[in-house]
């Protein structure tokens, strides 16, 4: 199960992976309901190293990304989920719209996004040491889940 840290915390735990060699990769989102595309995004980041650290959006920040309907799930349940997913061993919530200031700070080896992100839109590509897209799965999307759960409960 991974670990919920702030960022401070976090730089100072990383530091210490790197001493060791280790390949830090680092992922972000919103991670409103889980479903088998982030499954797959967080499986593949980690493939690509050694640490996984996942940078979850807080509720203000999903709230400005995605409307005021959102998130469906606190910061705190979604940071508990996704700690939980094997593989993921930090989670450190970030309150501005883009996880910049994070990135800056933990410089991951690899940073990775879905492949809906084209290679200029990602956010501190300039900080880290490689960039990786995953593909995404089809059908597969929050606003697609609320969508459809939205047509069940007519």
């Amino acid at each position: 199960m991974g670990e919920i840290l702030k960022l401070n915390s976090l730089v100072k735990v990383l530091a210490k992976s790197r001493r060791k060699g280790e390949r830090i990769v680092f992922t972000n989102g919103c991670f409103d309901i889980i479903h088998p595309g982030h499954v797959k995004v967080l499986r593949r980041a980690k493939s690509m190293g050694d640490v996984l650290v996942v940078g979850l959006n807080t509720d203000a920040s999903v709230g400005r990304l995605k409307g005021p309907s959102r998130p469906v799930s606190d910061e705190k349940s979604r940071a508990e989920v996704v700690s939980a997913i094997g593989g993921v061993d930090y989670v450190v919530l970030f309150g501005e719209d883009t996880p910049i200031k994070v990135i800056k700070k933990i410089r991951p080896d690899v940073l990775v996004k879905g492949a809906d992100y084209a290679g200029g839109e990602i956010v501190g590509a300039e900080y880290s040491g490689q960039v990786a897209r995953v593909p995404l799965v089809k059908n597969h999307s929050t606003t697609q889940l609320l969508l459809r759960i939205k047509k069940c409960a007519k």
